[in-house]
Formats: structure tokens, C-alpha cells, sequence
């Protein structure tokens, strides 16, 4: 008990400590997580060597939780639309790089074809876990990109239980292959149905039964029940369990409770999530890695370039424009985590031999530490929106440009949530003119007072901003609470307007110092304003007199907001 309760201990330390480094450096933390398994599992320190199929287990739940979320993205109407991606994007790029790879391993390194086509399948996969988690992230699920990597990700899904069946047919030449595959396809075919037909009859019912008794707790475990019960349904039956918990997700997305349950099960997908990537690292032998450098490179750089190769061919025949098909080459050039899988039974099953498992094994768990560097890089060189392919962005630049037309001395407003557009009525009560950027189309559809105008539209990219009209703006509010992306933002600005004030809405007070520095007029800290609030609430109905409440809380003001600082003292009176 207290050798397990260590284990943890250490395992959380080294977590904490390598997601602060990643965060200083403004690293993905996913490398964080990998290099907090390459650390400690079995080829490191060896920590969590004994604990190693418990975290694997609870590990799992992560990449179940992570594809039930991505779910709530989308909706049955959605992925009828995007059946032509699933299906012909998805199957060319697995049957092609499966190929290919498989001629490599058959030619290259002199194994038989039942090996090689054995190991194309398995590199033939992506990491879900790792893509769906940035495209989640980066606002990026609906873009054509995103549309097409995820297409490919649900029918590499798909794929991975003929993909098992195939493998034990392989290792047994004598084995009926038609009909195992036949046979698993139906079974597919027929569980998925059955979890759309009974989900959109009883979704909605079980949770208007639950918010019925006004309980957080009731909702949460609906929550946790039906998440669990879709990942069961499909894997009690042969496929993954994160097809079920997809499907979970999606029926979901067509109630109003969709947003609610988002939140709710957010802190349980982030943390199983990075105990997934936690598994992931502890299967990199970094002793073998040093041994074999120069082949793991070849291996490296056939894998990942030859994977994107595939995938960028396939979208330009699909017709996609060049940038949006080095997007979606990039978000799969890398291996995965059901690949992992895959090339472990393949060497169980002697298939394959112990060099070439080591190998691949190796190869595919570097290109996923190299993902997301590559994502953000395919990002940079194409200059995309967070939305979108080139004629989107045109669009949406014509439309922000359109939006700005005749506005001079306006405030630009990025984010128009309940926050924003309690700003925009405060300054169209002042005849000033704004407008406001915000990436959800919801958003963008709420009422706007006179004087005011919303576009959809990304303020982290600088052709947005010079749309809306920066050189001419009196000022820009950052409204939103995503200090990363408000610090872009404000990069961006201060390269264009160093004079021009920026205001920006941050959750607490950690981030203060670090955007004051990046050039930040005032930053509002929600936490302080609410806490000011209750405080002298509380003093008032404790007996205290108004005027001296009230002088406490212009005191704490006048302290923490420098540009109102002789107002709030002038005003403060005598707080004792």
C-alpha cells in the first residue's frame, strides 16, 4: 500500500514539475506527459514498473474520455455529411500507407509480405489522443483540415477490429480470412446501430430525469454512466472503446444539455489523458534508441515523411487546396496510439521479429513526441485561421474588413460571451463604436446595440486584426479568459500599435505580471472583482455601514488598478 501510494506520489511530482517546465517554455504538455513515462516506467528510473497495467488501465479512460468530448463536436446530421471523408479519404490513406509500408518492411528489411502487411497496418494508424486533443484546443475541429484528419481518425477507429481479426489470420495461413472479416464487419454494422437507435430515444429522457432533481452530483454520474455504458457496448463486442464513447458523445450533441456535460467531464479527460501519454513514454527504450541511431532515423523520417507523402497526395485528389492538404498531411503523419496496439500483437504472434518490432516500436513512438511540433510548424508556414481553408479565409477576412468599413476611433472587442457583450452595451451607452471578433457563430448571432458590429473571426492572427482595423482602433479589449491566447493576441497588437491601450479579462491574479510585461494597459483579474463584491456584501450584512464597506473596496482598487488610482482614493474615504 504505501510502496503503490509512493509510486503516486512521485509520479504526480514529476507530472506537476514537467507540465510547469513545458508550460515556461510554451510547450505542448503532451511532451510533458511522454517524457514523464520515458522517466519513469520501465526503462528509466523504473518507478512505475509494478504499477504499470494499473495506470495503463485508468490510462485508457483518457483517449475514452478525450473521443466522447470530441463527440459533443459533432452530430449525427454532421458525420452523415462527412461519410465521403470517413470512408474514401479514410480508407485511401489507411490501404495506402498500409501498402507502402508494407513493400518497405517486405523489400527493406527482408521480411515476408504477411509481415509487412502486419506492420503497415499498424503504422497505418494515428494518434488520435494527440491530434484531436490540438484540433480541440486550437478551435480547429471544423476547419476543412480538421473535417478530414477527423474523418480519417473515426475510420482508422472503424478499421482497428478487422485490423485485429486480420493479424491472428495472418500468423495462420490456414485460417478462413474472408469470413473473419466478413463476420466482423456485421458486428460493427449491427452494435452501432443499435447504440444510435437506442440513444436518440433515451438521451434526452434520462437527462430531463436527472436535472429534474436539481442535483450536480445525479447529473455528473448520468454523465460518467453513459460514458462508460457506449465505451462497454462497443467493447464487450470487439470494437475500440472509444468508437462507443464517440457515439456517446455525438447523440449528446443533439440535446441542450450538451454544454454542461462539456464541463463536466473536462477535468476527468484532461487528467486520464495525461496518464495516457504517461504509457505512451514508458514504452520509449531510450538505451536502444542510442544503440540503433542511425536506423531509427531512417525509420523516423520513412514514417513520417512517407506517412505525410500519402496523406497530402490523397487530399490533393480529393481536391483540397495546398495548404489545407499539408495541414491534414501533418496532423497524421504520425503514428498511434491503436497502431501501438497493433504492432505489440503482431510480435506476440511472431509475425514480426524482435529487430523489426524494436524498430517500428521505436520509430512510431518518436514520431508521436514529434507531432505536435510538426502540427504547429505545418501551421505557421501555411498561415492558417483557426477556421477554415483560403476561400473561408477570404471570406472571413471580407467579411471582418466589411464589418470595420467606416469605423475610426472604435474599440475592437475579441470575445463577445456574456462578458463582451456586457462591455459592447457599455460603450455603445457611450456612442462608441466596436466591433467585435469571436470564434463561435453562436455568439456572433446575439443581438448587438446601435453602433456596435460582431464578425466571426479569430483576433490571434494578424490579417484578422489588420481587417477589423487595428491602425485605426482607439482600443482593444481581450475578453475572453484564455491568458495563452490573450498573450498572442496582444504580441500581435503591440507589433502594430504599441500606443494603443489593451485591456485584457484574465480568471485570477497568476497571470498579471507576465501579461503586464508583454505590454498589457490593465489586466482584470474575475476573481478580485468577485471576491471585492462578496467581501463587502458580507460586511454590510454583518452591520458594517455602507460607506465604509464600499470605502474597503475602492481602497483594495485604488491599490491594484493604476490608471483609476486617484479616482478610487479621491472617493475611498476613511475605510476605518
Amino acid at each position: 500500500m504505501h510502496s503503490a501510494l509512493l509510486s503516486l506520489l512521485l509520479l504526480l511530482s514529476a507530472t506537476v514539475v514537467a507540465v510547469v517546465i513545458a508550460r515556461r517554455f510554451r510547450l505542448p504538455s503532451i511532451l510533458a506527459y511522454l517524457a514523464v513515462g520515458i522517466a519513469l516506467g520501465p526503462h528509466g528510473v523504473e518507478v512505475l514498473a509494478k504499477a504499470d497495467h494499473s495506470v495503463e488501465t485508468f490510462a485508457e479512460f483518457g483517449v475514452v474520455f478525450l473521443m466522447f468530448s470530441i463527440g459533443l463536436e459533432f452530430s449525427l446530421q454532421k458525420l452523415r455529411a462527412m461519410r465521403s471523408l470517413v470512408f474514401g479519404f479514410g480508407s485511401s490513406q489507411m490501404l495506402l500507407t498500409a501498402l507502402c509500408t508494407g513493400l518497405v518492411t517486405w523489400f527493406g528489411y527482408a521480411q515476408g509480405w504477411r509481415s509487412g502487411l502486419a506492420v503497415g497496418l499498424a503504422v497505418g494508424m494515428s494518434s488520435t489522443a494527440i491530434v484531436a486533443k490540438m484540433l480541440s484546443e486550437r478551435l480547429d475541429l471544423h476547419s476543412r483540415s480538421g473535417r478530414q484528419t477527423m474523418g480519417v481518425l473515426l475510420f482508422q477507429d472503424l478499421a482497428v477490429v478487422p485490423c485485429l481479426i486480420l493479424l491472428p489470420a495472418l500468423a495462420d495461413p490456414a485460417g478462413n480470412l474472408a469470413a473473419s472479416l466478413g463476420i466482423a464487419l456485421v458486428q460493427a454494422v449491427v452494435v452501432l446501430g443499435l447504440l444510435v437507435w437506442a440513444g436518440q430515444r433515451i438521451m434526452r429522457r434520462v437527462y430531463d430525469v436527472a436535472t429534474r432533481h436539481r442535483s450536480d452530483e445525479l447529473f455528473m454520474l448520468v454523465t460518467l454512466w453513459i460514458v462508460v455504458a457506449a465505451a462497454y457496448a462497443t467493447g464487450a463486442t470487439g470494437l475500440s472503446l472509444a468508437l462507443g464513447a464517440f457515439v456517446g458523445g455525438m447523440l449528446i450533441s443533439e440535446t441542450i444539455y450538451r454544454h454542461q456535460v462539456e464541463a463536466d467531464i473536462r477535468p476527468f479527460r484532461d487528467i486520464l489523458l495525461g496518464l495516457f501519454f504517461v504509457t505512451v513514454g514508458m514504452l520509449l527504450d531510450l538505451g536502444f534508441v542510442f544503440a540503433n541511431l542511425d536506423r531509427l532515423l531512417l525509420a523516423v523520417v520513412l514514417l513520417v515523411a512517407g506517412k505525410g507523402l500519402v496523406v497530402l497526395l490523397v487530399a490533393l485528389a480529393a481536391k483540397s487546396p495546398l495548404d489545407v492538404a499539408l495541414r491534414t498531411a501533418a496532423q497524421l503523419a504520425q503514428a498511434g496510439e491503436f497502431g501501438l496496439v497493433l504492432i505489440n500483437q503482431a510480435f506476440a504472434l511472431k509475425l514480426i521479429g524482435s529487430d523489426v518490432f524494436q524498430v517500428t516500436l521505436s520509430a512510431m513512438l518518436i514520431s508521436m513526441f514529434l507531432a505536435p511540433f510538426l502540427i504547429e510548424r505545418a501551421v505557421a508556414l501555411t498561415g492558417q485561421m483557426s477556421q477554415g481553408d483560403w476561400a473561408h479565409k477570404a471570406k472571413a477576412i471580407h467579411d471582418i474588413a466589411a464589418g470595420s468599413f467606416g469605423l475610426e476611433s472604435h474599440v475592437i472587442l475579441c470575445g463577445y460571451g456574456r462578458t463582451g457583450r456586457q462591455i459592447g452595451e457599455f460603450l455603445a451607452g457611450e456612442k462608441i463604436p466596436f466591433l467585435a471578433l469571436d470564434v463561435s457563430p453562436q455568439q456572433t448571432k446575439h443581438a448587438v446595440p446601435e453602433g456596435g458590429r460582431v464578425v466571426f473571426g479569430n483576433p490571434d492572427r494578424p490579417e484578422v486584426l489588420k481587417a477589423a482595423g487595428l491602425d485605426r482602433a482607439r482600443a482593444v479589449v481581450i475578453a475572453f479568459l484564455d491568458v495563452h491566447a490573450a498573450e498572442r493576441v496582444l504580441h500581435l497588437v503591440r507589433q502594430v500599435r504599441p500606443d494603443v491601450p489593451v485591456i485584457i479579462r484574465a480568471p485570477d491574479d497568476s497571470a498579471i505580471p507576465r501579461l503586464k510585461r508583454a505590454g498589457a494597459t490593465e489586466v482584470i483579474p474575475e476573481v478580485l472583482e468577485g471576491s471585492l463584491m462578496v467581501a463587502a456584501e458580507t460586511l454590510v450584512n454583518l452591520g458594517v455601514p455602507v460607506e465604509r464597506a464600499i470605502g474597503q473596496v475602492r481602497a483594495v482598487r485604488a491599490e491594484r488598478y493604476s490608471s483609476l488610482r486617484d479616482f478610487y482614493r479621491d472617493g475611498a474615504g476613511d475605510p476605518s
